[in-house]
């Protein structure tokens, strides 16, 4: 971490878990979908319920919950200091990963998808076109049945697409699904990572669920990683 930098915490609740770090100078560069910038770490820390027992959540529908999750951005010529885990947290054990590209495929309810094929369809249901068929719907199931670990491209929604729950936190959950406003907004959302559970590292994000951050194109060019907003799906 910057050696400056204080352990990411939820005022009331407690120090976050840090969850995982990406080397972005590693990283595949040509095949990445989103403007991460060319050397630096970045750092995703969660609050995890180990403090409290899973008593307080972070929930995109919860303003105030929302610094239970947080990116850091390091840069390459930062000075840097190791730091063990706060009091009462146990570290994850480590377990290195090597990324390789993969084709993403969103389902055909994304808003991006829906405003191609069936524009006014109601957002987040089937509608009258092939891409909602059982059969295609299966291909992209066999095309990719795992939520995994992964930077940039289309999320791996365990539920409905997670750009509709942080437009619907953005726009404070004020419009229903019919409003144009929160397909626009969903829209203006990219995957920055998402963290799968991971027997390796002990991790386990609810009933085997995912973690997600989310980040708008424009902060993302100007590295205003603290702006990125998280959202957590279990099946």
């Amino acid at each position: 971490m910057p050696a400056i930098a204080e352990w990411p915490e939820w005022e009331g609740h407690g120090p976050l878990s840090f969850v995982a770090s990406i080397d972005c100078a590693r990283l595949p560069r040509a095949a990445l979908d989103i403007d991460l910038p060319e050397a630096g770490t970045l750092l995703f820390f969660y609050f995890d319920g180990q403090l409290d027992d899973g008593e307080a959540l972070v929930l995109t529908e919860d303003q105030e919950s929302w610094v239970g999750a947080r990116v850091l951005y390091v840069t390459a010529d930062e000075e840097v200091a190791e730091r063990g885990a706060p009091a009462g947290l146990k570290p994850y054990p480590m377990v290195s990963l090597t990324a390789r590209e993969e084709m993403t495929a969103t389902m055909p309810w994304h808003p991006s998808v829906r405003a191609a094929f069936a524009p006014g369809a109601p957002l987040g249901n089937r509608y009258d076109h092939p891409v909602c068929s059982q059969e295609f719907l299966d291909a992209l199931w066999d095309l990719d049945n795992e939520v995994g670990h992964q930077i940039g491209g289309h999320a791996h929604s365990v539920q409905n697409p997670v750009e509709i729950e942080i437009a619907e936190a953005v726009l404070d959950g004020e419009v229903s699904w019919d409003d144009a406003r929160l397909s626009e907004e969903a829209g203006n959302w990219v995957l920055l990572a998402q963290f799968d559970s991971e027997d390796a590292a002990d991790m386990m994000w609810g009933d085997a669920g995912a973690l997600y951050w989310l980040i708008r194109p424009e902060d993302l060019a100007e590295r205003r990683f603290e702006r990125a907003m998280f959202t957590w799906q279990c099946s």
